[in-house]
Formats: C-alpha cells, sequence, structure tokens
C-alpha cells in the first residue's frame, strides 16, 4: 500500500495517509472559495481513521458542520471535515506531495460555479453535493 503524504507550503504542518484515497473531486460551492481564495478547489479524501497530521503551528475554523485546518505559521489551507458526513478528511490537492497522482472523478456544486470558468473535462457534474450529508444545506 502507498503512504499518501503532504502539507502545507512552510513545512511546519505534514500529514499522511495509510489508505487509498475514497474521493477526490473539484467543488465550486462559495464556501469553499472563500476559504481557500481560488475559483475553484480539488479535494482528495481518506478515511479518517487512516490519517496522521503532525505539526504545532496546525489551527482550524469550525463554520457550522465543516471544520477547515490551515498552518498557523504558512496560511496554507490543509484540510476540510464535515461532521454530516463522517469518517472522512479531505485535504486539499495542492497540499499533497504529488498532486498529480490523484484525478478528479466528478465536480460537486456546480450550481454555484463562476459564469466564466470552463472545465470541459467530461467529469461528471452534481448540482449539490455529491456525497450524502446527513443535513443537507
Amino acid at each position: 500500500m502507498t503512504e499518501h503524504t503532504g502539507g502545507c507550503r512552510c513545512g511546519a504542518v505534514r500529514f499522511s495517509a495509510s489508505a487509498e484515497p475514497t474521493h477526490v473531486s473539484y467543488c465550486h460551492c462559495a464556501d469553499c472559495r472563500s476559504a481557500t481564495g481560488a475559483p475553484v478547489s480539488a479535494f482528495v479524501g481518506f478515511a479518517a481513521d487512516q490519517v496522521a497530521i503532525e505539526g504545532e503551528a496546525l489551527r482550524s475554523f469550525d463554520n457550522g458542520a465543516v471544520t477547515r485546518s490551515f498552518c498557523g505559521a504558512c496560511g496554507s489551507p490543509i484540510a476540510y471535515a464535515d461532521e454530516r458526513i463522517g469518517g472522512t478528511l479531505y485535504f486539499m490537492l495542492g497540499a499533497m506531495d504529488a498532486p498529480g497522482t490523484y484525478k478528479p472523478t466528478l465536480h460537486a456544486y456546480v450550481r454555484e460555479q463562476l459564469p466564466y470558468l470552463h472545465m470541459p473535462d467530461g467529469l461528471p457534474r452534481h448540482v449539490g453535493s455529491s456525497v450524502s450529508r446527513s443535513q443537507e444545506t
């Protein structure tokens, strides 16, 4: 089994996952845009019990059911967890050491996609979430 690793820009936070990814996707929601500053985000999800995160600089911000983690030293976004999904931790694709290894398989929240952003990749497009949540908002 391959170990999947990554970290923040400055190296103060490192993480690894000892299981294969459960989910790789793009997200077009306004919340992800605000959290990352990017017009679209890409995530790779792993079973949370197979993930290890190290670094005293790790910080988090809770927004309802979603907790986003970031490096308190360099500000790099690291991951998010959604208590409505549970059991999965989603890392920013750009925080992975080998981001080219993880090819997104779908687009989520395309109803919020910016009108000038065109990604003609043929992947499935979900109007809302691509993952069932216990209390969808």
